[in-house]
């Protein structure tokens, strides 16, 4: 019974109608946003999301059925089991009653994670946010390394330009936040680098080797991190399907000698009964 629920929990019918689910309930909540619907249509939205709901709580009921305490030694399945549990939270009746406070209304929108479970479904998306937290620290150090460049070049910001650009470089903070919305390319040159440059001739010196630095080397060393870290973890997965395969290929090896052992045990007691 459990060999057969385990078996279906895997297939690809359990997943593909969990993972329309998903998809059907992101939609869903999408359209809850538009502004000027009935009530009647609300209401309608309403009900097709606690049916929603439900469908995710069935399906960590049935996976706990399959997979016994197993079930727990999956991070995914607790991601799924929290989102479920915030989203069944935020849908209590007593909620409406406390509408108009703030904390609670941002509970009853956190139902919007539900689309996460996405994540939990997609076995891609696993191995890409799996990817990120393996790489989280290589990322730090990273991290460090660019603080000390903004810092260093906040400093020489701060001496250049902080008297003639005080709202940019007035201080150690404003110059950091200034290099920040520079590093992003988020208009930089129209917006700060020109106007710099006009009052000091020399400011490109100052400007474009920090955009080289931090946009293009630092930032290319991040990409270069969590891309080696998928690699990794694909060839991970990659091996664990492939030892899986060979230990179901060995098993069905061993079943169809047992199965040949026990055809030749008949076929002796047979004679020995003749």
């Amino acid at each position: 019974m459990i060999k057969s629920l385990k078996k279906i929990v895997d297939g690809k019918v359990f997943q593909g109608i969990i993972l329309f689910v998903i998809i059907f309930n992101c939609i869903l909540m999408g359209l809850e946003t538009i502004k000027g619907l009935s009530q009647s249509t609300l209401s309608v939205f309403a009900t097709i999301n606690n049916i929603c709901l439900w469908i995710f709580i069935l399906e960590i009921i049935v996976k706990l059925l399959a997979y016994g305490l197993d079930y727990f030694k999956d991070p995914w399945n607790w991601f799924d089991m929290f989102i479920v549990g915030i989203s069944m939270v935020s849908g209590l009746p007593f909620m409406s009653a406390f509408r108009a406070v703030r904390v609670l209304r941002v509970l009853k929108s956190l139902k919007a994670l539900r689309g996460t479970k996405l994540i939990g479904a997609v076995r891609h998306l696993q191995v890409i946010i799996t990817a990120i937290f393996k790489s989280i620290p290589s990322i730090m150090w990273t991290g460090i390394l660019l603080i000390l460049i903004y810092y260093i070049f906040a400093l020489i910001g701060v001496n250049l330009f902080g008297e003639a650009f005080p709202d940019w470089f007035g201080n150690i903070g404003k110059a950091m936040y200034t290099l920040f919305q520079v590093m992003t390319l988020e208009s930089w040159s129209m917006g700060i680098s020109r106007p710099v440059m006009e009052v000091f001739p020399y400011a490109w010196a100052y400007f474009v080797p920090f955009v080289l630095i931090s946009s293009f080397i630092v930032m290319n060393v991040v990409v270069g991190i969590v891309v080696n870290a998928i690699s990794e973890v694909t060839a991970e997965n990659n091996q664990e399907d492939a030892e899986e395969k060979v230990s179901e290929t060995e098993l069905i090896g061993e079943i169809h000698s047992l199965k040949e052992q026990l055809d030749r045990l008949e076929k002796q007691l047979a004679k020995s009964a003749k």
